[in-house]
């Protein structure tokens, strides 16, 4: 008996021992550890694997050498939530009518949503600045101001009204002329069929390298109809439109912007409800990124349709941007534009 008790003593604290060491070194026993990838790193492997970014919202993707798609949406209360406008790599949101309201211009390189719309007109003001872009443009009917221009040739566009190749179509269920829809690949299969060249030549802006967050307080940016508020967490800011949050229909997520431009341009009316905004020349701006402001001068050569779009800063040098989706709100220059942090 006392055998068989002290036999199981030495058993315990044999397994004792063993459990110690075990318990002791136990780094040596982990099965497949985890190293985790900052952000920095996960971008430094997705560039490599897609061997570039794109030339607008400087994150990599596999569509970063193709010609961009430039698509008028609706800036209509009856169109919203928009499809597509949350994978955009970059916004311009313009008055196209006296003081009352405005459209997008949506800009597409890396993502390729299966729907975008609501496909609106197209206006003169917006032809110079999709080709500053070097973009194909998409949009149904326009302006006889704008459709004088485009049937000139002055820029690779697809038209609705045509609808050549069936680039476009009308959605069951929406008020038309809210019904207006369109997806990368329709207009992609378009463009070709039409011989356009999808191989992009824009020469792109310049990005940060590494993320610096240089606030570490939230923060809203206020204009007319319009508030982005900024989470520095995330280093986005969210967009507001009219007291609600504005949704991407495609994917149900919020609109994130990494930077947000206030461009300052004049604008008068010309016939009927119909504007004529100062997008080609120069005027003032300011770029919020890293919940910072800077001041810059924006310029558009006023001799070449296709010049690019540049934010200059104080030393004359083009801002970089933060990577990730732009949004450009064209203002008039006395309009009130206020940032308020907390």
């Amino acid at each position: 008996m006392k055998s068989t008790i002290v036999n199981v003593l030495i058993f315990i604290f044999i397994l004792g021992g063993a459990v110690f060491l075990i318990l002791r070194s136990g780094q040596n026993f982990e099965i497949n550890p985890q190293k985790k990838i900052s952000p920095e790193e996960e971008f430094d492997k997705k560039k490599q694997e897609f061997g570039g970014v794109s030339p607008i919202s400087g994150l990599p993707c596999k569509n970063w050498q193709r010609r961009p798609l430039a698509v008028t949406l609706a800036g209509d209360v009856e169109a919203r939530p928009l499809s597509g406008v949350g994978q955009a790599d970059l916004v311009i949101n313009m008055p196209v009518y006296e003081d009352f309201i405005t459209r997008m211009l949506a800009f597409f390189v890396c993502e390729e949503p299966e729907e975008i719309g609501s496909v609106r007109s197209a206006r003169h003001d917006f032809i110079p600045l999709a080709a500053g872009f070097d973009a194909i443009y998409a949009h149904w009917g326009g302006s006889h101001f704008a459709l004088e221009k485009l049937k000139t040739g002055v820029i690779d566009n697809l038209d609705a009204l045509p609808n050549l190749y069936n680039a476009f179509y009308r959605k069951p269920g929406i008020v038309a002329p809210h019904n207006g829809f369109t997806s990368t690949e329709r207009l992609l299969k378009a463009s070709q069929k039409l011989g356009y060249r999808l191989e992009n030549e824009f020469v792109g802006y310049q990005h940060l390298g590494q993320l610096e967050f240089k606030s570490i307080k939230s923060g809203s940016l206020i204009l007319s109809g319009i508030r982005y508020e900024y989470d520095p967490v995330e280093n986005f800011y969210y967009r507001w439109r009219a007291g609600r949050k504005e949704i991407d229909r495609n994917t149900g997520q919020r609109v994130a912007a990494s930077n947000v431009v206030i461009m300052r341009a004049s604008s008068r009316q010309i016939e009927g409800d119909y504007n004529d905004v100062d997008v080609e020349g120069t005027g003032a701006c300011r770029v919020y990124q890293n919940g910072q402001v800077i001041d810059c001068v924006w310029q558009k050569d006023r001799a070449s349709l296709s010049s690019k779009l540049k934010f200059l800063d104080s030393n004359g040098a083009e801002i970089k941007f933060v990577p990730g989706q732009i949004w450009i709100e064209i203002v008039s220059p006395g309009e009130k534009v206020s940032w308020e942090t907390e």
